[in-house]
C-alpha cells in the first residue's frame, strides 16, 4: 500500500524483521504484555516525537510526529512536501509535489492500534517479545490481510505512561514491503493544537503550518 511505503521512518532498525526467529512467548507473558500495552495506550491523550523512516529500498526520511486522541495523527516530513495525517475519521496521504492524495478509513490502517486504544488488543495482536527491557507486539486483522501487519516496539521506562515508551514500529504490507520507524524525543500528554490535523488538498500546494 502507498500508505505503508509513505511511512518508511527509521534511522536504525528495530530488529523486528527477524521476529520469526523469536521463541514463542508463554501464555502468561502474552496476557501480561498485552495488558501493559493496553494500559500504556489508554494513558496517552497526546504525544509528540521526532521520527526517522526507512523504506524497503533503504531510503530514509525524517520529520515530526503529533498524536492526539481520538483518532488524530500527523507525520510531517522534512525536505519533501509530503504529509500523512489522520483527522479523527480518515487517514490521508498527501504528496504536494505531484498533486497526489489518497485516503483510507482509520480502521483500515495498521496505525489504528495507536489511534484507538479502546480496541481489545487480544482480538488482533500478540506479544512476540517480553523481557525486562523490551516489549514487542505484532498486530494484524486476520479478516483483512491485505492491510498488512505492524509490529510495535516498547522500552520499559518507569517514567513513561503505563511504564512503557513507544520506540518505533515496523510495518509490512501485503507485498512484503517493509517500512521501519524509529522515534526519539517522545513527549506524552502535552498540548497539541487541533489545527495540526487540518490540511490543504494536494494540488501542488504545501501543507498548512
Amino acid at each position: 500500500m502507498m500508505f505503508l511505503r509513505a511511512l518508511a521512518l527509521t534511522a536504525a532498525p528495530l530488529g523486528l524483521a527477524a521476529t520469526a526467529a523469536l521463541a514463542p512467548v508463554p501464555a502468561v507473558a502474552q496476557q501480561n504484555g498485552l495488558a501493559e500495552v493496553q494500559a500504556h495506550l489508554r494513558a496517552i491523550n497526546s504525544m509528540t516525537a521526532n521520527f526517522s523512516q526507512t523504506d524497503a529500498r533503504g531510503r530514509t526520511l525524517t520529520g515530526t510526529l503529533a498524536l492526539k486522541r481520538p483518532g488524530k495523527i500527523r507525520f510531517e516530513y522534512r525536505g519533501v512536501r509530503m504529509l500523512v495525517v489522520a483527522d479523527g475519521t480518515r487517514l490521508n496521504f498527501l504528496d504536494y509535489d505531484v498533486g497526489q492524495q489518497q485516503s483510507w478509513p482509520i480502521s483500515d490502517s495498521p496505525l489504528s492500534v495507536l489511534l484507538n486504544p479502546n480496541r481489545d488488543l487480544s482480538q488482533y495482536a500478540r506479544v512476540i517479545r517480553n523481557d525486562g527491557n523490551t516489549l514487542m507486539v505484532e498486530a494484524r486483522d486476520p479478516r483483512r490481510r491485505e492491510f498488512g501487519r505492524i509490529t510495535l516496539a516498547f522500552a520499559r521506562n518507569g517514567s513513561g505512561p503505563g511504564g512503557l515508551t513507544l520506540t518505533g514500529w515496523n510495518a509490512l504490507d501485503a507485498q512484503n514491503n517493509l517500512t521501519q520507524v524509529r522515534l526519539t524525543g517522545q513527549r506524552y500528554n502535552v498540548p497539541v493544537a487541533d489545527s495540526l490535523f487540518r490540511f490543504e488538498p494536494a494540488r501542488g500546494r504545501g501543507p498548512r503550518r
